[in-house]
Protein backbone atom coordinates (compact mmCIF):
# COMPACT_ATOMS: atom_id res chain seq x y z
CA UNK A 1 0.00 0.00 0.00
CA UNK A 2 1.73 3.71 -0.73
CA UNK A 3 1.52 6.51 1.30
CA UNK A 4 -1.38 7.97 -0.47
CA UNK A 5 -3.37 5.22 -0.15
CA UNK A 6 -2.39 4.94 3.38
CA UNK A 7 -3.02 8.42 4.35
CA UNK A 8 -6.29 8.55 2.37
CA UNK A 9 -7.33 5.63 4.30
CA UNK A 10 -6.09 7.30 7.67
CA UNK A 11 -8.04 10.55 7.30
CA UNK A 12 -11.54 8.54 6.46
CA UNK A 13 -10.97 7.00 9.59
CA UNK A 14 -10.50 9.77 11.50
CA UNK A 15 -13.33 11.48 9.75
CA UNK A 16 -15.81 8.94 10.75
CA UNK A 17 -14.27 8.51 13.92
CA UNK A 18 -14.91 12.19 15.13
CA UNK A 19 -18.25 12.28 13.20
CA UNK A 20 -19.23 9.40 15.89
CA UNK A 21 -17.65 10.99 18.93
CA UNK A 22 -17.66 14.79 18.42
CA UNK A 23 -20.94 15.40 16.50
CA UNK A 24 -23.02 12.76 18.03
CA UNK A 25 -21.82 14.03 21.48
CA UNK A 26 -22.75 17.77 20.34
CA UNK A 27 -26.13 16.66 18.88
CA UNK A 28 -27.12 14.62 22.42
CA UNK A 29 -26.12 18.29 24.33
CA UNK A 30 -28.37 20.35 22.12
CA UNK A 31 -31.25 18.30 22.70
CA UNK A 32 -30.98 18.01 26.12
CA UNK A 33 -30.43 21.73 26.41
CA UNK A 34 -33.46 22.05 23.71
CA UNK A 35 -35.14 20.02 26.72
CA UNK A 36 -34.21 22.44 29.49
CA UNK A 37 -35.21 25.45 27.57
CA UNK A 38 -38.73 23.80 26.48
CA UNK A 39 -39.32 22.27 30.62
CA UNK A 40 -38.48 26.38 31.55
CA UNK A 41 -40.41 27.52 29.13
CA UNK A 42 -43.19 25.85 30.31
CA UNK A 43 -43.26 25.84 33.85
CA UNK A 44 -42.66 30.20 34.06
CA UNK A 45 -45.93 30.18 31.73
CA UNK A 46 -48.27 28.11 33.23
CA UNK A 47 -46.71 28.48 37.08
CA UNK A 48 -46.04 32.37 36.25
CA UNK A 49 -47.66 33.84 33.61
CA UNK A 50 -44.60 34.75 31.45
CA UNK A 51 -42.20 33.34 29.06
CA UNK A 52 -38.68 32.60 30.32
CA UNK A 53 -35.85 30.59 28.31
CA UNK A 54 -34.12 29.64 31.19
CA UNK A 55 -34.58 29.68 35.55
CA UNK A 56 -30.81 29.86 36.15
CA UNK A 57 -28.14 30.83 34.12
CA UNK A 58 -26.82 28.77 30.99
CA UNK A 59 -23.71 27.82 33.31
CA UNK A 60 -25.82 26.08 35.87
CA UNK A 61 -27.05 24.27 32.42
CA UNK A 62 -24.64 23.12 31.16
CA UNK A 63 -23.48 21.99 34.47
CA UNK A 64 -26.75 19.60 34.53
CA UNK A 65 -27.39 18.87 31.06
CA UNK A 66 -23.07 18.08 30.28
CA UNK A 67 -23.32 14.86 33.27
CA UNK A 68 -26.51 14.02 31.92
CA UNK A 69 -25.71 13.84 28.54
CA UNK A 70 -22.51 11.06 29.47
CA UNK A 71 -24.91 9.20 31.67
CA UNK A 72 -27.10 8.55 29.04
CA UNK A 73 -24.54 7.73 26.78
CA UNK A 74 -22.87 5.54 29.49
CA UNK A 75 -26.72 3.39 30.26
CA UNK A 76 -28.40 3.67 26.66
CA UNK A 77 -28.16 4.53 22.96
CA UNK A 78 -28.73 8.06 22.63
CA UNK A 79 -30.34 9.52 19.70
CA UNK A 80 -26.97 10.72 18.60
CA UNK A 81 -25.71 7.19 18.55
CA UNK A 82 -29.09 5.95 17.23
CA UNK A 83 -27.77 8.25 14.44
CA UNK A 84 -24.31 6.65 13.79
CA UNK A 85 -25.82 3.12 14.85
CA UNK A 86 -23.54 2.79 17.66
CA UNK A 87 -23.67 1.33 20.93
CA UNK A 88 -21.35 1.17 24.65
CA UNK A 89 -22.22 -2.64 24.47
CA UNK A 90 -20.92 -5.43 26.88
CA UNK A 91 -19.60 -2.79 29.62
CA UNK A 92 -19.64 -3.27 33.41
CA UNK A 93 -21.31 -1.19 35.85
CA UNK A 94 -17.87 0.28 36.99
CA UNK A 95 -16.78 0.97 33.18
CA UNK A 96 -20.02 2.58 32.43
CA UNK A 97 -19.38 4.84 35.36
CA UNK A 98 -15.51 5.73 34.66
CA UNK A 99 -16.83 6.32 30.79
CA UNK A 100 -19.62 8.58 32.28
CA UNK A 101 -17.02 10.90 34.47
CA UNK A 102 -14.51 11.11 31.33
CA UNK A 103 -17.28 11.57 29.05
CA UNK A 104 -16.72 15.44 29.34
CA UNK A 105 -13.49 15.01 27.62
CA UNK A 106 -14.89 13.91 24.18
CA UNK A 107 -13.28 17.62 22.35
CA UNK A 108 -10.08 16.08 23.09
CA UNK A 109 -11.01 13.42 20.79
CA UNK A 110 -9.49 15.59 18.39
CA UNK A 111 -6.08 15.17 19.90
CA UNK A 112 -6.43 11.39 20.88
CA UNK A 113 -7.44 10.15 17.10
CA UNK A 114 -4.36 11.23 16.03
CA UNK A 115 -2.32 8.52 17.95
CA UNK A 116 -5.12 6.15 18.23
CA UNK A 117 -5.55 3.64 15.79
CA UNK A 118 -9.42 3.08 16.68
CA UNK A 119 -10.05 6.73 16.82
CA UNK A 120 -11.41 6.59 20.48
CA UNK A 121 -12.42 9.37 22.40
CA UNK A 122 -10.72 9.56 26.27
CA UNK A 123 -13.71 8.15 27.88
CA UNK A 124 -13.26 5.07 25.48
CA UNK A 125 -9.69 4.78 26.46
CA UNK A 126 -9.88 6.01 30.42
CA UNK A 127 -12.63 3.25 31.35
CA UNK A 128 -11.32 0.26 28.54
CA UNK A 129 -14.39 0.00 26.65
CA UNK A 130 -15.02 0.71 23.19
CA UNK A 131 -18.48 1.92 21.21
CA UNK A 132 -18.91 -0.40 18.30
CA UNK A 133 -21.29 -0.56 15.57
CA UNK A 134 -24.63 -2.21 16.01
CA UNK A 135 -24.72 -4.34 13.08
CA UNK A 136 -28.60 -5.44 12.96
CA UNK A 137 -31.27 -2.81 14.39
CA UNK A 138 -32.69 -5.21 17.24
CA UNK A 139 -36.35 -3.92 18.37
CA UNK A 140 -36.75 -2.46 22.00
CA UNK A 141 -39.95 -0.86 23.31
CA UNK A 142 -39.81 2.14 24.04
CA UNK A 143 -41.10 2.26 27.02
CA UNK A 144 -38.01 -0.08 28.31
CA UNK A 145 -34.92 2.55 27.39
CA UNK A 146 -33.91 5.50 28.69
CA UNK A 147 -33.99 7.44 25.41
CA UNK A 148 -37.78 6.25 24.77
CA UNK A 149 -38.69 7.80 27.88
CA UNK A 150 -36.44 10.86 26.67
CA UNK A 151 -38.15 10.95 23.51
CA UNK A 152 -41.76 11.33 25.22
CA UNK A 153 -40.87 14.14 27.96
CA UNK A 154 -39.14 15.82 24.92
CA UNK A 155 -42.68 15.71 22.75
CA UNK A 156 -44.64 16.50 25.91
CA UNK A 157 -42.40 19.72 26.73
CA UNK A 158 -42.37 20.23 22.90
CA UNK A 159 -45.85 20.63 23.26
CA UNK A 160 -46.21 22.61 26.44
CA UNK A 161 -44.13 25.50 25.13
CA UNK A 162 -46.11 25.54 21.79
CA UNK A 163 -48.82 26.64 24.03
CA UNK A 164 -47.11 28.85 25.86
CA UNK A 165 -45.07 29.98 23.02
CA UNK A 166 -47.89 31.16 20.67
CA UNK A 167 -50.13 32.01 23.96
CA UNK A 168 -53.20 29.20 22.52
CA UNK A 169 -56.20 29.88 24.68
CA UNK A 170 -59.33 28.09 23.34
CA UNK A 171 -61.90 29.96 25.48
CA UNK A 172 -61.06 33.86 23.91
CA UNK A 173 -63.13 32.09 21.05
CA UNK A 174 -66.29 32.05 23.36
CA UNK A 175 -65.39 35.23 24.95
CA UNK A 176 -63.87 37.34 22.03
CA UNK A 177 -67.26 36.00 19.35
CA UNK A 178 -68.93 39.36 19.83
CA UNK A 179 -66.18 41.28 18.59
CA UNK A 180 -66.73 39.54 15.02
CA UNK A 181 -70.81 39.79 14.87
CA UNK A 182 -70.44 43.11 12.29
CA UNK A 183 -67.78 40.96 10.14
CA UNK A 184 -70.79 37.95 9.79
CA UNK A 185 -73.31 40.52 9.38
CA UNK A 186 -70.91 41.85 6.51
CA UNK A 187 -70.64 38.67 4.90
CA UNK A 188 -74.21 38.13 4.11
CA UNK A 189 -74.43 41.62 3.09
CA UNK A 190 -71.69 42.32 0.63
CA UNK A 191 -71.21 45.75 -1.35
CA UNK A 192 -72.72 44.41 -5.14
CA UNK A 193 -71.84 48.09 -6.39
CA UNK A 194 -68.15 47.72 -6.39
CA UNK A 195 -68.42 44.55 -8.27
CA UNK A 196 -67.11 46.32 -11.60
CA UNK A 197 -64.41 47.85 -9.04
CA UNK A 198 -63.60 44.20 -8.04
CA UNK A 199 -63.27 42.38 -11.64
CA UNK A 200 -60.81 45.30 -13.05
CA UNK A 201 -58.53 44.97 -9.91
CA UNK A 202 -58.88 40.82 -10.14
CA UNK A 203 -57.41 41.16 -14.04
CA UNK A 204 -55.08 43.61 -13.30
CA UNK A 205 -53.79 40.43 -10.34
CA UNK A 206 -54.27 38.18 -13.01
CA UNK A 207 -52.12 39.97 -15.21
CA UNK A 208 -48.93 40.93 -12.60
CA UNK A 209 -49.41 37.19 -12.45
CA UNK A 210 -48.90 36.77 -15.88
CA UNK A 211 -45.93 39.02 -16.56
CA UNK A 212 -43.99 37.86 -13.91
CA UNK A 213 -44.10 34.67 -14.70
CA UNK A 214 -43.67 35.40 -18.85
CA UNK A 215 -40.72 37.34 -17.73
CA UNK A 216 -39.29 34.70 -15.51
CA UNK A 217 -39.55 31.82 -17.80
CA UNK A 218 -36.31 32.51 -20.48
CA UNK A 219 -34.29 33.23 -17.48
CA UNK A 220 -35.16 29.89 -15.39
CA UNK A 221 -34.59 28.27 -18.88
CA UNK A 222 -30.70 29.36 -19.62
CA UNK A 223 -30.47 28.80 -15.71
CA UNK A 224 -32.06 25.72 -15.17
CA UNK A 225 -29.12 23.58 -17.88
CA UNK A 226 -26.54 25.92 -15.54
CA UNK A 227 -28.26 24.21 -12.66
CA UNK A 228 -28.52 21.22 -13.81
CA UNK A 229 -25.89 18.50 -12.38
CA UNK A 230 -25.53 15.99 -15.17
CA UNK A 231 -25.13 18.65 -17.62
CA UNK A 232 -22.50 20.90 -15.35
CA UNK A 233 -19.21 18.87 -15.34
CA UNK A 234 -16.00 19.80 -15.31
CA UNK A 235 -13.79 21.91 -13.55
CA UNK A 236 -15.52 25.48 -14.58
CA UNK A 237 -19.19 24.19 -14.99
CA UNK A 238 -19.24 22.48 -11.39
CA UNK A 239 -18.22 26.11 -9.36
CA UNK A 240 -21.28 27.36 -11.84
CA UNK A 241 -23.44 25.17 -10.78
CA UNK A 242 -22.79 25.23 -7.36
CA UNK A 243 -22.86 29.04 -7.16
CA UNK A 244 -26.41 28.82 -9.17
CA UNK A 245 -27.90 26.44 -6.53
CA UNK A 246 -26.38 28.71 -3.50
CA UNK A 247 -27.95 31.95 -4.72
CA UNK A 248 -31.10 30.23 -5.73
CA UNK A 249 -31.58 28.17 -2.40
CA UNK A 250 -30.59 31.58 -0.17
CA UNK A 251 -33.42 33.69 -2.72
CA UNK A 252 -36.06 30.97 -2.83
CA UNK A 253 -35.49 31.12 1.10
CA UNK A 254 -37.19 35.02 1.19
CA UNK A 255 -40.73 34.62 0.96
CA UNK A 256 -42.15 36.49 -1.95
CA UNK A 257 -43.88 39.15 0.47
CA UNK A 258 -40.31 40.55 1.36
CA UNK A 259 -39.57 40.96 -1.95
CA UNK A 260 -42.64 43.44 -2.32
CA UNK A 261 -42.31 44.83 0.54
CA UNK A 262 -38.67 45.17 -0.42
CA UNK A 263 -39.95 46.62 -4.71
CA UNK A 264 -42.45 48.81 -3.10
CA UNK A 265 -39.67 50.96 -1.44
CA UNK A 266 -37.54 50.51 -4.55
CA UNK A 267 -40.21 51.46 -7.41
CA UNK A 268 -43.08 52.36 -5.18
CA UNK A 269 -46.34 50.58 -4.31
CA UNK A 270 -48.35 49.32 -6.81
CA UNK A 271 -48.80 46.55 -9.89
CA UNK A 272 -45.20 47.05 -10.82
CA UNK A 273 -43.92 46.19 -7.02
CA UNK A 274 -45.99 43.21 -7.39
CA UNK A 275 -44.98 42.04 -10.73
CA UNK A 276 -41.02 42.58 -9.64
CA UNK A 277 -41.56 40.28 -6.55
CA UNK A 278 -43.56 37.41 -8.61
CA UNK A 279 -40.48 38.17 -11.29
CA UNK A 280 -37.40 36.99 -8.92
CA UNK A 281 -39.57 34.46 -6.94
CA UNK A 282 -40.40 32.42 -9.66
CA UNK A 283 -37.40 32.78 -11.65
CA UNK A 284 -35.46 31.10 -8.67
CA UNK A 285 -38.45 28.33 -8.44
CA UNK A 286 -38.66 27.51 -11.78
CA UNK A 287 -35.06 27.12 -12.46
CA UNK A 288 -35.19 24.79 -9.92
CA UNK A 289 -38.11 22.68 -11.03
CA UNK A 290 -36.81 22.67 -14.63
CA UNK A 291 -33.16 21.87 -13.69
CA UNK A 292 -34.44 19.02 -11.65
CA UNK A 293 -36.35 17.90 -14.82
CA UNK A 294 -33.53 17.88 -17.06
CA UNK A 295 -31.22 15.64 -14.16
CA UNK A 296 -33.90 13.23 -14.33
CA UNK A 297 -33.48 12.71 -18.42
CA UNK A 298 -33.13 9.53 -19.79
CA UNK A 299 -29.69 9.81 -20.88
CA UNK A 300 -29.99 7.34 -23.94
CA UNK A 301 -30.74 9.52 -26.49
CA UNK A 302 -27.82 11.62 -25.22
CA UNK A 303 -25.39 8.96 -25.09
CA UNK A 304 -26.46 7.76 -28.58
CA UNK A 305 -26.20 11.44 -30.36
CA UNK A 306 -22.98 11.91 -28.50
CA UNK A 307 -21.73 8.36 -30.35
CA UNK A 308 -22.73 9.40 -33.67
CA UNK A 309 -20.18 13.39 -32.89
CA UNK A 310 -22.97 15.52 -32.84
CA UNK A 311 -22.12 19.21 -31.12
CA UNK A 312 -23.56 20.34 -27.48
CA UNK A 313 -26.54 21.84 -29.10
CA UNK A 314 -27.48 19.45 -31.55
CA UNK A 315 -27.75 17.36 -28.40
CA UNK A 316 -29.65 19.49 -26.49
CA UNK A 317 -31.92 20.02 -29.60
CA UNK A 318 -32.73 16.64 -30.23
CA UNK A 319 -32.01 14.60 -27.28
CA UNK A 320 -32.80 17.04 -24.31
CA UNK A 321 -35.56 19.25 -25.50
CA UNK A 322 -38.17 16.34 -26.68
CA UNK A 323 -37.81 14.75 -23.12
CA UNK A 324 -38.41 18.11 -21.58
CA UNK A 325 -40.56 20.33 -23.58
CA UNK A 326 -43.85 18.82 -21.60
CA UNK A 327 -42.83 19.72 -18.11
CA UNK A 328 -41.25 22.85 -18.65
CA UNK A 329 -44.80 23.74 -19.85
CA UNK A 330 -46.68 21.62 -17.13
CA UNK A 331 -44.14 23.60 -14.34
CA UNK A 332 -44.67 26.60 -15.95
CA UNK A 333 -48.73 26.45 -15.47
CA UNK A 334 -48.54 25.32 -12.48
CA UNK A 335 -46.23 28.32 -10.92
CA UNK A 336 -48.69 30.73 -13.32
CA UNK A 337 -50.95 29.47 -10.93
CA UNK A 338 -49.44 29.98 -7.91
CA UNK A 339 -48.44 33.40 -8.76
CA UNK A 340 -51.90 34.39 -9.19
CA UNK A 341 -52.25 33.42 -5.78
CA UNK A 342 -49.87 35.14 -4.14
CA UNK A 343 -50.19 38.05 -5.85
CA UNK A 344 -53.62 38.53 -4.18
CA UNK A 345 -50.62 38.02 -0.77
CA UNK A 346 -48.14 40.61 -2.12
CA UNK A 347 -50.29 43.17 -3.20
CA UNK A 348 -51.82 43.48 0.61
CA UNK A 349 -48.02 44.41 1.74
CA UNK A 350 -48.04 47.46 -1.20
CA UNK A 351 -47.67 45.34 -4.27
CA UNK A 352 -50.53 46.66 -6.33
CA UNK A 353 -54.02 44.72 -7.45
CA UNK A 354 -56.76 43.38 -5.62
CA UNK A 355 -55.01 42.41 -2.41
CA UNK A 356 -53.75 45.77 -2.03
CA UNK A 357 -57.34 47.17 -2.31
CA UNK A 358 -58.66 44.37 0.62
CA UNK A 359 -55.76 45.24 3.02
CA UNK A 360 -56.73 48.91 2.94
CA UNK A 361 -60.55 47.55 3.40
CA UNK A 362 -59.71 45.52 6.41
CA UNK A 363 -57.25 47.93 8.03
CA UNK A 364 -60.28 50.48 7.96
CA UNK A 365 -63.05 47.56 8.85
CA UNK A 366 -64.83 48.13 6.00
CA UNK A 367 -66.29 44.15 5.92
CA UNK A 368 -68.96 45.08 3.35
CA UNK A 369 -66.85 45.94 0.93
CA UNK A 370 -63.67 43.29 1.44
CA UNK A 371 -66.78 40.83 1.41
CA UNK A 372 -67.12 41.08 -2.33
CA UNK A 373 -63.30 41.66 -3.49
CA UNK A 374 -62.97 38.16 -0.75
CA UNK A 375 -65.68 36.63 -3.04
CA UNK A 376 -64.51 37.13 -6.11
CA UNK A 377 -60.93 36.29 -5.26
CA UNK A 378 -62.22 32.84 -4.25
CA UNK A 379 -64.31 32.22 -7.35
CA UNK A 380 -60.97 33.03 -9.19
CA UNK A 381 -58.71 31.05 -7.27
CA UNK A 382 -60.79 27.63 -7.59
CA UNK A 383 -61.29 28.59 -11.21
CA UNK A 384 -57.66 29.15 -12.29
CA UNK A 385 -57.23 25.73 -10.14
CA UNK A 386 -59.44 23.62 -11.80
CA UNK A 387 -58.45 25.29 -15.75
CA UNK A 388 -54.46 24.91 -14.19
CA UNK A 389 -55.19 20.92 -13.15
CA UNK A 390 -56.76 20.15 -16.34
CA UNK A 391 -54.21 21.91 -18.44
CA UNK A 392 -51.19 20.07 -16.52
CA UNK A 393 -52.93 16.32 -16.81
CA UNK A 394 -53.38 17.00 -20.87
CA UNK A 395 -49.45 17.80 -20.69
CA UNK A 396 -48.47 14.65 -18.42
Amino acid sequence: MNISSLLQETLVREGRSLRVRILTALLDLGVLGYLWAAVSISYGYFRFGRIQYSFFPWTTMLFVIVPAAALWSAWDQTLGLKIVNHELKGATASQRLLYALAWPLFPLTLFTALFDQKGRAPAELLSGHTLSEVPLVVYRPWYRTLTGWLVVLISLSTLSAAVAVTRVDPSRLVLGFKNTIKFWRAIFSPRWDLLGLGLRLLGETIFMAIMATAFAVPFAVILSFLAARNLMRGPLARPIYTVLRMVGSLTRSVDAIIWAIIFAVWVGTGSFAGVLALFVHSIVDLMKLYAEQLEAIDPGPVEALTATGANRLQIIRYAIIPQIINPYISFTIYRWDINVRMATVVGMVGGGGIGFRLAQYLLGWAFQEATILTLLIIIMVWFLDWTSARLREKLA
